[in-house]
């Protein structure tokens, strides 16, 4: 199969088919997954968002991996949820960092019918910056989908974490059913889907290569993937687990370009303990996202200043929106008025 053929999405891989891409030898895998890379991006940009933990512990989830759970004791302080005007402020500092787009995620099973209006207003600020929105909030109602679509939420992120054979493993309090309703909710209201794993939890080589046939089953993919490696946490269940081989990771992040080829492939949890070697294979891989900033949600991430040093040496740059820039909006209300007075047809800004 020619490079061409891998470019195109497809929606029927097989266990097979992804497990042979796992098996290649590990310099062919990385030159497939950056010749498909190439061919759907720019190469040397990467989308950088930044993720702020808006409320704070006590989850009545059991999630094996996470800190935040309220079934384990980690000493982590138990935070309600910001206040609006604060993480408005939040934002604006990550888009004078550099960030595209910003995320928020808050630890819930599901969002409360008291806190879900604030979120809302959250989301709607965010936008009026200029930036990308992102939320993770839990399962979703039908309703609750369509309002966070009304108040233009670019981004839903709603993690499938491993495979649906290792999922009870890891979670007891979910099913893996249930987050499929929710990406499908999502998804019916017209809200892209953010949607990954956790490589690193115990699982084997088949666990990441039905997690990443679940994802590509997807239709159409998820536009963004993060692949996250476990950042184990003292008081978590897998505080001990055994540390997953970077190469392995990075053979990882290598079939999810090749297999979804037209998604942004997040470099995501783990950097903070990643060498700059092991961040530029997993670029090279075809990760084009990342996280900026010193925090992911209580886990450490390397700072903004880093990473824009790791840039420079790779001859990186950030991804830019140049249609939310002044100049841009301006340029595209002009175009709009002009169109609809010359042919009455309107201009689709997001194009």
């Amino acid at each position: 199969m020619s490079i061409t053929d891998y470019s195109t999405p497809r929606f029927d891989w097989t266990s097979a088919e992804i497990q042979a891409l796992f098996d290649l030898p590990f310099m062919d895998l990385l030159f497939k997954a950056q010749s498909v890379h190439r061919e759907n991006f720019k190469p040397n940009q990467v989308q950088v968002s930044t993720l702020l933990s808006i409320k704070t512990g006590a989850c009545p989830e059991d999630c094996k991996y996470c800190p935040q759970s309220g079934h384990y004791n980690t000493e982590l302080e138990k935070e309600k949820l910001m206040e609006v005007q604060k993480v408005l402020e939040e934002a604006k500092a990550a888009k004078d960092k550099g960030a595209t787009r910003f995320c928020m995620g808050a630890a819930w099973k599901h969002p409360s019918k008291k806190d879900f209006p604030y979120v809302l207003e959250m989301v709607k600020g965010v936008k009026n910056l200029g930036l990308e929105s992102c939320v993770t909030l839990g399962t979703l109602t039908d309703d609750q989908a369509k309002e966070l679509s009304g108040a233009g939420l670019d981004y839903y992120n709603h993690n499938l974490d491993t495979s649906p054979e290792y999922y009870d493993s890891i979670i007891s309090t979910r099913s893996y059913q249930e987050r499929l309703d929710t990406l499908s909710r999502v998804r019916d209201s017209g809200i892209k889907l953010c949607c990954g794993g956790i490589m690193g939890m115990g699982e084997e080589q088949k666990d990441r290569v039905g997690l990443l046939r679940q994802l590509s089953l997807m239709t159409p993919h998820p536009e963004s993937v993060p692949i996250n490696m476990l950042v184990k946490v003292a008081g978590t269940p897998l505080e001990n687990v055994d540390d997953l081989d970077e190469f392995d990771f990075i053979r990882t992040i290598a079939v999810a370009r090749i297999i979804m080829p037209t998604s942004h492939v997040r470099l995501s949890a783990g950097r903070q303990s990643m060498s700059e070697q092991t961040q530029a294979l997993c670029f090279m891989a075809g990760a084009n996202s990342i996280f900026y900033g010193e925090k992911l949600l209580t886990t450490d991430n390397p700072e903004a200043d880093q990473d824009r040093m790791l840039f420079k040496k790779l001859g990186i740059n950030p991804e830019q929106r140049e249609e939310h820039s002044d100049e841009a909006v301006v340029e595209a209300i002009e175009s709009q008025a002009r169109q609809q007075a010359e042919s009455k047809m309107f201009y689709d800004a997001s194009a």
